[in-house]
């Protein structure tokens, strides 16, 4: 894994610093330990920071094509590119390495845009062709790999795998996106195409670019638009049923693919579903035994350790074990400065945990990430489905009166057994299916963020809702399949911004590659025409998925309640971190933005200290925001 990094002018007659290409990319230092390496052209320079993985000795970046026409910097790993270099072979082309970088290349020489049906794997790069001054930008299908750009002032545009790369160059502009503010608040993360900066934009999962360059003097500069050159077959029709033997016969060749490397390998093992099956996938593919880790916590509810222990017992993995505990809060500060904007997963601690623990061992892990989303895991889905046969059942205009007026008026009881706490589900009931499914994900509800923010910050936004971004995902797609349709959202949102997001900042941070075999696009492609009912059944999420691997996993690890990597979250905020959420919540530089009623924040959080209110999603939420912003103003 590999960090990448470019400026691009729209004239070759404009000049690019050496030194600021330099600067950006020792930036992303982290992310590629062992080597850089620069590509200066005209109008273009190109930058990479490597982590060597395959062809070790000899897979340096910028790679050049042997004409010295075309010349690539790139993330990832293509994990069928031995069968495309023998295919190239056959047409001609020579090789100087043996690594994916160089097929890459080749690729794009022979096929054009085109080459990118040919990858497999995870993926972000750029290709300068001399011969048709072009940059070629690309992002992998699914997202696991990242990738910012910005238009600067003067027409040049600049590229990083993080927006820390763009922010070392001298004319990086800083003005705040106050529309991903919103997003922010309500999903927990910035969603793509934006950043927290107002001109800095992510490549969405799926998209490439085309830049052309002129030979004389450029005119006015402006961004070509992404193309999408893949999606989920959200219109295809359903298999007939589960097919238990084809879906292990696709997983384990998704995990089989992924164990291709010259440096030490291993896996994550929380000791859930997922990351247990990549566990027993592997076990069975390999000669000698797996390298496994695991993170455990000082509060025994949210401890999976001793789940990660039987699945370790059963396939004799070399298994490794740490323990969190609110001390590793203090990572808070490291967290801002990991993520370059506001990030609201709690886990993301732990997953630091888990990636600083893997590389004292391994450099390489296979993660089970993916499994919730594909196969509808997450409780979310299952009462959202729920939910849904009432909204099938009565006219939007009658739930908006009932369920609208119950939603607005009952309390919200925390302290309640569950079978009270209906005031989401009464908002819910009286919305459109992707707007409840918003609702019942969101960190912050509408009619929460509206009661916080400041009325300059609702001018500011100038009516902008958060409910805009499924909007624009949906694009006018019809569902009738409505877990489907909250799936799809899914992936398009929360899969780029938080998943992908949460472990490549982690991992990166430690110089370990991960790699998410769940995540295979083949896999998906096959997995997301299941029917729903095969997914979801009996109340059992995830049911495919667990039935096709009674085989490998025993009952206690398939069919206990899901924990989830969570953390113990509103009992750290009532104790070790209190000082912290209340120092930040009331801090200068967050008071200077004019975002949040001040009164109306110290009310929410002196609820939930009190323990009558669970408020600990939201002020974990508004704190990452309030931490970036404390961080911003001091950087000025």
């Amino acid at each position: 894994m590999c960090g990448i990094s470019g400026i691009f002018n729209f004239s070759e007659t404009a000049p690019i610093s050496q030194e600021h290409l330099k600067s950006m990319n020792t930036a992303q230092s982290h992310r590629g330990p062992d080597a850089e390496g620069y590509f200066f052209g005209d109008g273009v320079a190109l930058g990479h920071r490597r982590l060597s993985i395959i062809d070790v000795s000899g897979g340096g970046q910028p790679i050049v094509s042997e004409d010295k026409n075309a010349v690539i910097v790139f993330n990832g790993e293509i994990f069928n590119h031995s069968q495309i270099a023998d295919e190239l072979k056959a047409k001609g082309y020579h090789y100087q390495t043996h690594s994916d970088t160089e097929t890459i290349l080749h690729a794009w020489r022979e096929w054009g845009v085109e080459c990118l049906h040919k990858l497999r794997g995870m993926f972000a790069f750029l290709i300068w062709d001399e011969k048709l001054k072009q940059l070629f930008v690309a992002r992998d299908r699914l997202g696991v790999k990242p990738l910012h750009y910005a238009l600067l002032n003067n027409g040049t545009v600049l590229f990083g795998s993080e927006i820390k790369v763009l922010k070392a160059h001298p004319d990086f502009d800083r003005s705040l996106d106050y529309t991903a503010v919103e997003d922010y608040l309500t999903f927990g993360y910035v969603p793509d195409p934006k950043s927290i900066y107002r001109n800095v934009k992510k490549l969405q999962a799926g998209h490439y670019l085309l830049f052309q360059q002129c030979k004389g003097e450029a005119g006015a500069a402006t961004l070509p638009t992404p193309v999408q050159y893949w999606d989920l077959p959200w219109d295809a029709p359903n298999h007939e049923d589960a097919e238990e033997a084809k879906l292990i016969s696709q997983f384990r060749d998704s995990v089989d693919i992924r164990l291709e490397s010259e440096v030490p390998l291993g896996a994550f093992l929380s000791g859930g579903v997922d990351s247990s099956a990549v566990v027993a996938m592997m076990a069975g593919l390999q000669s000698t035994p797996v390298t496994t880790c695991s993170i455990g916590f000082d509060v025994p509810q949210y401890n999976e350790s001793e789940f990660a222990r039987i699945v370790s017992d059963k396939y004799k993995t070399l298994h490794h074990c740490e323990v969190v505990n609110h001390e590793d809060f203090e990572l808070v500060d490291k967290m801002t400065q990991l993520y370059d904007e506001p990030y609201a997963d709690s886990s993301s601690l732990p997953t630091y945990k888990v990636c600083e623990l893997a590389r004292k061992h391994v450099t390489v892990a296979l993660s089970g990430d993916g499994g919730d989303e594909l196969f509808a895991g997450y409780r979310r889905y299952r009462l959202h489905l729920n939910e849904q046969k009432v909204r099938d059942a009565i006219p939007l205009w009658i739930r908006k009166h009932i369920f609208g007026f119950l939603g607005k008026y009952y309390p919200k009881l925390d302290w309640a057994p569950q079978f009270l706490r209906a005031k989401t589900t009464f908002q819910s009931l009286s919305m459109s299916s992707s707007q409840a499914y918003l609702n019942s994900m969101s960190k912050l509800r509408k009619d929460e963020r509206n009661a916080l923010y400041k009325e300059q910050f609702k001018t500011t936004l100038n009516g902008y809702d958060a409910g805009e971004v499924f909007e624009d995902v949906l694009d006018g797609k019809v569902f009738k399949d409505k877990l489907k349709e909250a799936q799809y959202l899914d992936f398009k949102t929360w899969v780029t911004g938080d998943i992908h997001t949460k472990v490549d900042r982690a991992s990166m941070a430690h110089g370990l590659e991960v790699r998410v075999p769940l995540f295979d696009h083949k896999f998906v492609e096959w997995a997301f025409r299941l029917p729903s009912s095969v997914n979801l059944k009996n109340g059992e999420g995830k049911y495919s998925f667990k039935k096709a691997l009674e085989p490998f996993l025993p009952d206690d690890t398939l069919y206990r309640k899901k924990m989830g990597f969570s953390v113990p979250l509103a009992e750290w905020l009532r104790g070790p971190l209190q000082d912290k959420m209340l120092s930040l919540l009331s801090s200068e530089a967050v008071k200077k933005h004019n975002i949040f009623e001040h009164n109306v924040l110290m009310k929410k959080a002196q609820e939930h200290i009190s323990g009558r209110y669970d408020h600990s999603a939201s002020l974990w939420t508004i704190m990452m925001l309030c931490q970036f912003l404390v961080k911003e103003e001091a950087s000025k």
